[in-house]
């Protein structure tokens, strides 16, 4: 005679596996929207502060260059110009013995012609070191990344040495090709070129692509982004750049923007206007270059190590 036991069903099992529905606070979800746009706000303020920190200098150059010289050198001076004057253009535009027009030139020639080699040079070899197998490879790897410790202000006296025996002082070839090799910029692309899918490459390897056809048609169009940022950095550098033209460059004629404005001011007078009025010119193609240039900066950057 054998017994059946009853067990007793699960609640949760009986109706349909569905439990106690949580029970949700209006005032709870309230309170962490509240808190999500404080922190919003906040966050909002402190990035309007510091663009303000940051922009100041820049609006006071500006405003500074359309100042009277005495209304510019005065102690206690407000921003706003008074009364409002292009006297410091006319003067720095028209003086035979500033030719500003010309330095600008020499500064675009040079920066330009650093750049295409810096990309050049750069490009060529961080796809060696990222894509071809040779002995010594991580060796001369390391070898390039250690000379970013060197200080550049060592390499002055050897590369003024060099410069001399080729007969390039007083040219801009001083100062376009000293610095056309640049190992950040080996650096930079290898670690963009890493990040690069190798099915591409060996896809167009399939196709019977060269190694060069595979570099010039697949890797350098996929690279735009960083290119342009390399190419970017090494323009402002050399735009930037005032101890070493200062070096090599002893002519008038010669003299890049840095390096010329900086024969504007003496030890006995300073025309503050005149300076921030040759400032304005030296600034004007970098921020052109930056806002168009602005897209490919972020994604180069960002995607520049993805890989190592």
């Amino acid at each position: 005679m054998s017994t059946t036991v009853e067990r007793p069903q699960n609640p949760r099992r009986a109706s349909g596996g569905a439990g106690p529905k949580p029970v949700t606070s209006s005032s709870g979800a309230g309170l962490a929207a509240g808190q999500s746009t404080g922190r919003t706000v906040l966050r909002y303020v402190v990035l309007t502060v510091l663009a303000l920190i940051f922009i100041s200098p820049l609006v006071f150059m500006i405003l500074t260059s359309f100042k009277t010289s005495n209304d510019a050198g005065a102690v206690g001076a407000s921003w706003i110009p008074s009364p409002f004057t292009t006297q410091a253009y006319e003067s720095i535009l028209s003086a035979s013995g500033t030719p500003v027009l010309r330095w600008f030139a020499n500064s675009m020639i040079a920066a330009l012609g650093n750049a295409l080699l810096v990309v050049i040079t750069s490009s060529l070899a961080a796809y060696a070191l990222a894509r071809m197998q040779f002995r010594g490879q991580r060796l001369v790897f390391a070898a390039i990344i250690a000379t970013l410790f060197v200080p550049p202000v060592i390499l002055i006296i050897p590369n003024y040495l060099i410069v001399g025996e080729l007969r390039w002082l007083n040219t801009l070839l001083a100062v376009i090709v000293p610095t056309a090799a640049s190992a950040f910029g080996v650096f930079f692309l290898r670690q963009f070129f890493l990040g690069i899918p190798l099915e591409l490459e060996e896809a167009a390897r399939l196709d019977g692509a060269s190694p060069w056809g595979i570099f010039w048609r697949v890797v350098l169009p996929l690279s735009r982004p960083a290119l342009a940022t390399l190419a970017l950095l090494s323009l402002l550098t050399n735009w930037n750049d005032f101890l070493w033209p200062v070096y090599v460059l002893f002519g008038p004629d010669a003299q890049t923007l840095p390096a010329g404005l900086s024969t504007l001011q003496s030890a006995n007078n300073v025309r503050y206007d005149l300076l921030m009025a040759g400032a304005v010119i030296a600034s004007v193609p970098v921020l052109i270059l930056f806002v168009f240039l602005q897209r490919f900066i972020i994604e180069g950057v960002s995607r520049s190590g993805l890989k190592g």
